[in-house]
């Protein structure tokens, strides 16, 4: 997948800016597969497999589909501003799903398509997913059509939701024309939504641990410097059952 083309020129301060930049981000071709997009090679699978992920500035919506095939998402959603790209990424969907069916293809209508597109300025939270899928399974045609959406969306401008988070969220070759047509002001307001509409990361480093209680005494007193200890739990009495643990005092 080829990056999205980007004109040199600085857009007009018209008053539609929404229009001047989704004519600034051009999709290649149908039928001009070229190799996997570069920077897809360098993503992990730990950060979309069996996870809820979202695609800020999807354009055709290529990357968004090879994530979801790759990396088995267990849903992920790309929006755009341009509703021609959104068109456009829910045509590669189909086609796609069809020719990964090796069945004898229906003729794609891009006017059938278009249906699907919405264009509320003010809802790209709400992912259409609903089924979810096991982490790690490959997905089939059927699961990619199921798991993979797309929606036309000004997401600087747009609302957030309470109860919808992702666990990853992408945004390639989107911040340029966000600060151009927006501002610092629609930079931050970027930032701020990705922030808050990412999961929060609970990580377990139980598996990693390699300190035990019985060598904390020996840390504080060889690494971390306390000079003198004393156990002082042997003097405990009427301890509940499950709750004789040792009591140190240390001196600096």
């Amino acid at each position: 997948m080829n990056d999205v083309v980007k004109q040199t020129s600085v857009p007009n301060n018209n008053k539609n800016p929404h229009k001047s930049n989704s004519k600034k981000r051009k999709p290649k071709e149908i039928g001009q597969e070229l190799e996997e997009d570069p920077r897809v090679k360098v993503f992990r699978k730990e950060w979309f497999e069996g996870k809820d992920c979202l695609d800020i500035g999807c354009n055709s919506g290529l990357i968004t589909i090879n994530i979801a095939k790759k990396f088995s998402c267990r849903s992920i959603l790309g929006v755009d501003i341009d509703t021609d790209r959104i068109e456009e990424a829910y045509w590669n969907l189909r086609r796609i799903v069809r020719e990964s069916t090796s069945k004898p293809p229906a003729k794609a209508s891009r006017l059938k398509d278009a249906k699907a597109v919405e264009v509320s300025d003010h809802c790209v939270t709400e992912s259409p997913t609903e089924q979810k899928g096991k982490a790690g399974e490959g997905l089939s045609p059927c699961n990619l059509s199921e798991r993979v959406s797309f929606r036309r969306e000004n997401f600087v401008q747009s609302r957030i939701s309470d109860d919808k988070r992702y666990h990853t969220i992408m945004c390639l070759s989107v911040t340029k024309w966000i600060h151009l047509n927006w501002g610092d002001e629609g930079l931050i307001n970027l930032f701020t939504k990705i922030w808050k509409l990412l999961q929060p990361t609970a990580k377990n480093n139980y598996n990693t641990i390699e300190i035990f209680p019985e060598s904390f005494q020996d840390i504080l007193l060889d690494k971390i410097g306390f000079r003198l200890v004393e156990d002082i739990s042997c003097n405990l009495s009427g301890s509940k059952s499950g709750f004789q643990r040792p009591i140190l005092a240390f001196w600096k």
